[in-house]
C-alpha cells in the first residue's frame, strides 16, 4: 500500500517514519513535509529500506496539493501538530479522498471534533485512529487489557510520568526556544479540562490531586492534565464512576506548574511565555514552588506510566494495574520513539486489516492490544498486569 507521512520529516514524523518503512504492508512511503530539505534526508538516510520511498514538499494549509496527496494515498499518517489546528481539517480532507488515517493527537477539545466526523468516515468506508502513540495510545491499549478483566468498570485513570524518574522528555527545542510539546503542555495544565465523574463528561481546573491505592503495595498521588483518554475511555469503556489521565509528579514540580497555572488563568502569561519559564526557572519563581511544596502530596510508590482500572469481578471491589514490565519503561527515555513506535505499529494493524473498521476510533476501540503488545516487544519487555482489592 501507498502511505503518506504528512510531517514525516519532524521529531516524532521522522521516528514514525523509520518504524513504517520496515512495515512489510508498506510498497510506497511518501514523506511530505513544509521543510523539504530535511523530507529528502530523511529519505536518502532510509534509502535502504524495503519500501520505496519519496519526499514531496506539503504546506497542509494549501488544500488543492493536500488533496492530489490524499487521493494517490492509501493510508495517511497525520503528523502535524498542533491537532487543534490541522487535526480536525485533514482527517475531513482524508475522508473526502477515501484516505485511511491515523494520527498522534493528544488533545481532547480536537479528538471531540474528530469523533464527531464518525458518521462521515462510515460512509465512506474509511478507518481513522486517533491517538495512536504513547498517551494517548499505548496508555489506551493498557486501560483496556486492565478492564477487560472487570464484570464492571468503575475508574479508570491513565497516567505518565513528568519527573519521576527523568523521561529524558525536551523542554526546549533545538534552537533553546520552548518546545511545541511544553507550550502544549502549559495549554493542558491551564483552564479546564476533561473528565469523567459519575458516569458523565465534566470540565474541572487541571492539577487536581488522586490518591491511589494500587496492587502490589503501590500507593501515592497523581495530578490531572488535560489529555483524550478520558473521553474516549468513557466511550468504549463506559465507567461508572470516574475517569482522568493523570501526571505522576515530583512535588516541587507539581507545586511549580501550579504557580504557572494560576499566572495563566489570570492572563498574566501565555502558554509560550510559561513553557519559557519552566525551561528557565527564574530563582524567585522556584524559591516560591519550593516552599509551596509541602502543600502537595508526592507520587509514593505509584508506577511512573501506567492505566489502572477499578470496578467488581463476580461481584467483588477488585483494582487492575497494568504497566509496561520494565520499570522505569525504557522506551519513554527517547519520547520521539516511544510516540511514533505505536503509531506504525498500529498502522501494521490497518494495513493487514486486523483494526480496518470504517469509522472514527480511539486506539482501544480497534486495536488488538495483544498483538499491539507483542509487536512493540522488541522495543520495550512486556506488559505486567496485577490485580488487588479494591483501594479505599
Amino acid at each position: 500500500m501507498r502511505v503518506l507521512a504528512l510531517g514525516g520529516a519532524g521529531t516524532m514524523g521522522a521516528a514514525a517514519v523509520r518504524a513504517a518503512a520496515a512495515l512489510p504492508g508498506v510498497g510506497e512511503l511518501v514523506v511530505a513535509d513544509l521543510d523539504f530539505a530535511a523530507a529528502r534526508r530523511l529519505v536518502a538516510e532510509l534509502g535502504s529500506s524495503r519500501s520505496k520511498l519519496t519526499a514531496r514538499r506539503i504546506d497542509i494549509t494549501d488544500a488543492a496539493p493536500l488533496d492530489e496527496l490524499l487521493a494517490a494515498a492509501d493510508v495517511v499518517l497525520n503528523l502535524v501538530g498542533p491537532y487543534y489546528r490541522f487535526g480536525p481539517a485533514v482527517l475531513a480532507a482524508a475522508i473526502r479522498a477515501g484516505t485511511h488515517y491515523l494520527d498522534l493527537c493528544d488533545d481532547w477539545e480536537p479528538t471531540l471534533r474528530m469523533l464527531e466526523l464518525d458518521g462521515a468516515a462510515r460512509r465512506s468506508g474509511v478507518t481513522a485512529v486517533l491517538g495512536m502513540g504513547a498517551s494517548p495510545g499505548i496508555s489506551n491499549l493498557l486501560a483496556g487489557l486492565a478492564a477487560g478483566r472487570l464484570d464492571t468498570v468503575r475508574d479508570v485513570y491513565t497516567a505518565w510520568p513528568v519527573d519521576v524518574p527523568d523521561t529524558g522528555e525536551g523542554i526546549t527545542g533545538p534552537d533553546g526556544a520552548p518546545g511545541a510539546a511544553a507550550v502544549h503542555w502549559m495549554e493542558q495544565i491551564s483552564g479546564t479540562v476533561a473528565v469523567v465523574e459519575r458516569g458523565e463528561p465534566v470540565r474541572r481546573p487541571p492539577l487536581r490531586p488522586v490518591a491511589l491505592t494500587l496492587p502490589g503495595g503501590r500507593r501515592g498521588t497523581a495530578y490531572t492534565v488535560g489529555h483524550p483518554e478520558p473521553v474516549t475511555l468513557r466511550r468504549s469503556l463506559a465507567p461508572g464512576g470516574n475517569a482522568a489521565c493523570l501526571m505522576v509528579v515530583t512535588r516541587g514540580t507539581v507545586a511549580f506548574l501550579d504557580g504557572l497555572r494560576r499566572d495563566l488563568d489570570r492572563g498574566r502569561l501565555v502558554n509560550e511565555t510559561a513553557a519559557a519559564l519552566l525551561a528557565d526557572p527564574p530563582l524567585g519563581r522556584a524559591l516560591a514552588a519550593g516552599a509551596r511544596a509541602v502543600r502537595f502530596r508526592g507520587p509514593g510508590t505509584l508506577p511512573p506510566f501506567f492505566a489502572a482500572a477499578t470496578g467488581l469481578r463476580d461481584g467483588r471491589p477488585l483494582t487492575v494495574l497494568a504497566r509496561p514490565a520494565e520499570d522505569p519503561p525504557g522506551l519513554l527515555a527517547d519520547m520521539a520513539r516511544a510516540t511514533g513506535i505505536p503509531l506504525a505499529l498500529g498502522l501494521a494493524q490497518l494495513l493487514d486489516g486486523t483494526a480496518r473498521r470504517p469509522g472514527v476510533h480511539p486506539p482501544e476501540s480497534v486495536i488488538d492490544a495483544r498483538r499491539f503488545f507483542r509487536d512493540l516487544a522488541p522495543y520495550s519487555p512486556g506488559v505486567a498486569v496485577e490485580e488487588g482489592p479494591a483501594g479505599r
